[in-house]
């Protein structure tokens, strides 16, 4: 954060909490017998001793913010940050990208909404974990197995038996997996006292879309496993999940990037991680089987997520292109790690401005 002019010392052009005051009483003749240039030299003198006694009174304009969280004048408040992540499957691995590059410049993070994988990893990060320690965990082949408990072409050609418990009067949800196994695993990654929302380090929303009323809900309260199992709930691949008296499923249904909930969770600022891919595909791409409906779907997130893009302060969009949302490979995880990562370090100044602009407006 630079300081403007009118923050500056007219006698000694140094730091204004140097003390004008004292300023002024130097600039008083102390005799008659003192000449002018004598107390023109007095003033440089003053000026460049306090230069270098009190360097941390001078920050260059392009200088990190220390956290984000330095104020120059007193008086001055930071502004709440909140993080709006994405849903996106596999692409949202890079949000740990992200989280890395604001961890490394002490950027504080106030409030997290996450939808789908966005929850996933940012109820993580807001349980204490950091960015290195949810890539370790998240890369890894448990991460994957609780997800996905049997590879999903087996699943696909199991499909008849499932109507077997139906003709006995069995009538589950509808879905490939029940995702049990999942909530259980989000649940042991974490200490037994931070498996409720609520008692999390930095306060957290879930994003879940309704099937009863076609609504989105931020779940802020509740077993944080049962409530990543619903936000990341894909229709006909997982079942709904039961909280209460609404039936849920993925949020990336309604509210993909879910901006609005962190704004509401007390936001001054809101900074959107959009892990949706840039359409910039060419006519051949779409010969693959299966492009066409995967293209379709990367439409319409991101026609759910074009408000939600409008209302945020800032969006950084990794380029997660070539990613299948439900890619199980390793290093398609790593791509979009690597991904968030540059795409952080680019948006740095961006950030830098926004904070300082927000702290600019919020002090007195």
């Amino acid at each position: 954060m630079s300081l403007t002019d009118k923050n500056w010392c007219g006698a000694c052009y140094s730091a204004a909490n140097c003390s004008a005051l004292y300023c002024r009483e130097i600039s008083r003749p102390v005799s008659a017998t003192f000449s002018r240039l004598f107390v023109i030299n007095l003033f440089f003198a003053l000026a460049i001793a306090l230069s270098l006694a009190l360097p941390s009174y001078a920050i260059e304009p392009g200088a990190p913010l220390q956290g984000a969280a330095q104020t120059i004048e007193s008086g001055a408040r930071r502004p709440k940050i909140a993080l709006a992540l994405g849903g996106g499957g596999t692409r949202g691995f890079a949000h740990i990208g992200v989280l890395r590059v604001l961890e490394r410049e002490g950027i504080p993070i106030d409030f997290v909404a996450g939808t789908s994988m966005g929850a996933i990893v940012g109820s993580m990060y807001c349980a204490g974990l950091s960015a290195d320690a949810i890539e370790t965990k998240m890369l890894h082949k448990s991460f994957k197995h609780s997800y996905y408990t049997v590879p999903i072409p087996v699943r696909v050609a199991l499909i008849p038996a499932f109507f077997i418990p139906r003709l006995i009067g069995y009538h589950p949800y509808d879905g490939l997996y029940v995702g049990n196994r999942f909530a259980n695993y989000m649940n042991d990654s974490l200490p037994a006292t931070l498996r409720d929302i609520g008692e999390l380090k930095i306060p957290f929303c879930a994003v879940a879309s309704n099937l009863l009323d076609g609504k989105a809900y931020s779940i802020t309260t509740g077993n944080l496993g049962r409530a990543i199992q619903a936000s990341a709930a894909v229709p006909e691949l997982r079942r709904p999940v039961v909280i209460d008296d609404k039936l849920f499923v993925d949020g990336g249904i309604e509210a993909n990037l879910p901006v609005k909930q962190a704004r509401e969770m007390g936001a001054d600022l809101v900074i959107a991680i959009d892990v949706d891919e840039k359409f910039d595909a060419k006519p051949q791409s779409f010969r693959k089987i299966l492009s066409v409906g995967h293209r379709v779907i990367n439409m319409i997130l991101s026609k759910i997520d074009e408000e939600q893009v409008k209302a945020a302060d800032l969006v950084v969009q990794p380029d997660v292109n070539g990613i299948h949302l439900l890619s199980s490979k390793k290093s398609d995880g790593m791509k979009a790690i690597k991904a968030g990562e540059v795409a952080a370090e680019l948006a740095l100044p961006e950030i830098r401005s926004r904070i300082q602009a927000a702290t600019m407006a919020l002090t007195p």
